[in-house]
């Protein structure tokens, strides 16, 4: 591939790194690699390229770093491709491309942490029903590394911009961010439901691209019963393609929540959310709906556990607070 970055910038950090990515295709291939895709024939299904062009961009990512090659079949040989700790470093590349595609191109330039309900942004989010989410751990607040899909039929992930135990601790002009407020009241309304999620069948993880120490404060002045694990260095934002916002020098993730089965299935979405309280009751709702689903076709979950009574928990904190 020709080479495209010029003797005089050599000392220019922005052109050496577009002369490794600043092919389209390029870019394309690490977005799939990071959802999840390995394999040759993953990649040209997802991207519709040639074999020819697929093979080059390859070769060249393998090559920079990018991607490690590694056999996963001898008769005949086939290879995956899995980004390496240099590869993973552009996903905050990538989800700065996609924010900025979401608020200037696809929308109307204007700072949001949610979205209208028609828009394109939530039609690539709800287009997550039916696809599974790639193994990956992410840091929890006691420094170990979960899964955020748990061992249960079922898990509620529920994806927040952030809540601090501190009030000066959010970054400045917070209450005036559409969609911003109100993580303190999710939280807590999860809190005081969680009995009735676990009847069902259901774990509830909290999901936000704070560091773990701030979740830790927050969740243990909020006595919180359930993992909140961090995303700060976006690994599920760029697997999923979460819609995220900018503020502060930092990418947070909107307000959404999917239900995931065992399988790593995205069996419900729900986004934007307009009302808090309303999304929750509309997860344990997804989470009893599917209990009774897969206990007809035989699989995890029960009739009874679909049926636990919906005791109505009132939330337990100010909606204005966060």
């Amino acid at each position: 591939m020709a080479q495209r970055t010029h003797l005089g910038d050599a000392d220019c950090a922005i052109a050496q790194a577009l002369d490794v990515v600043g092919d389209w295709w390029t870019l394309l291939i690490v977005r799939d690699a990071a959802r999840g895709l390995h394999r040759f024939d993953e990649f040209q299904r997802e991207l519709g390229m040639s074999r020819k062009v697929l093979a080059e961009r390859l070769k060249l990512l393998v090559e920079a770093g990018v991607l490690t090659r590694e056999p996963y079949q001898e008769r005949p040989v086939r290879h995956a491709y899995r980004l390496t700790p240099r590869g993973r470093g552009l996903l905050p590349v990538l989800v700065a491309l996609q924010d900025w595609g979401d608020t200037w191109v696809l929308g109307e330039g204007e700072m949001t942490a949610t979205t209208g309900e028609a828009s394109r942004e939530a039609e690539r989010v709800h287009a997550l029903r039916g696809t599974r989410v790639p193994p990956l751990v992410l840091p929890d607040r006691f420094g170990g590394l979960s899964d955020p899909v748990a061992d249960t039929p079922f898990t509620v992930l529920y994806c927040f911009p952030g809540a601090y135990a501190r009030a000066e601790s959010y970054p400045p002009g917070w209450a005036g961010i559409p969609g911003a407020k109100g993580c303190t009241f999710e939280s807590c309304t999860y809190r005081d439901q969680l009995a009735e999620f676990t009847a069902a069948g259901a774990t509830v993880h909290g999901v936000s691209a704070q560091r773990p120490d701030e979740q830790r404060e927050f969740a243990e002045q909020e006595r919180l019963r359930f993992p909140l694990l961090s995303d700060a260095d976006l690994a599920l934002t760029t697997a999923l393609r979460l819609p995220t916002f900018r503020t502060a020098g930092t990418s947070r993730l909107k307000r959404l929540t999917l239900v995931i089965d065992r399988d790593r299935t995205v069996r419900e979405v729900i986004y934007p959310i307009q009302d808090i309280e309303a999304s929750v009751q509309a997860a344990l709702a997804a989470v009893r709906t599917a209990g009774v689903r897969t206990a007809v076709g035989g699989g995890a979950g029960t009739a009874d556990t679909a049926a636990a009574a919906d005791t109505g928990a009132a939330a337990a904190a100010d909606p204005a607070q966060s």
